[in-house]
C-alpha cells in the first residue's frame, strides 16, 4: 500500500502542475506554451517539466537528459 501512496503523490504533484499551466494557456488564449512570450523563463512551466520528471522517476533522482 505505501508504495502506492507514493505513486499517488508523485502522480497528484503531476496533475496539479497540469492543471496550473492549461489554466495559464486557457487564460492567455494558447493552446501551447511554444506561442507564449515566457516560454524560456516561466516558472509555472518549469515547474511542470519537474514535475513530470519527478512523476517518471518517483524521487528516487538520477539523471535526465534529452
Amino acid at each position: 500500500m505505501q508504495n502506492k501512496q507514493i505513486e499517488d503523490r508523485w502522480q497528484q504533484a503531476l496533475e496539479e502542475k497540469k492543471a496550473q499551466l492549461q489554466k495559464c494557456q486557457q487564460d492567455r488564449g494558447l493552446k501551447s506554451c511554444l506561442g507564449c512570450e515566457k516560454v524560456f523563463e516561466c516558472e509555472l512551466r518549469d515547474g511542470y517539466v519537474n514535475a513530470v520528471y519527478e512523476s517518471m522517476n518517483k524521487g528516487q533522482g538520477g539523471g535526465f537528459e534529452f
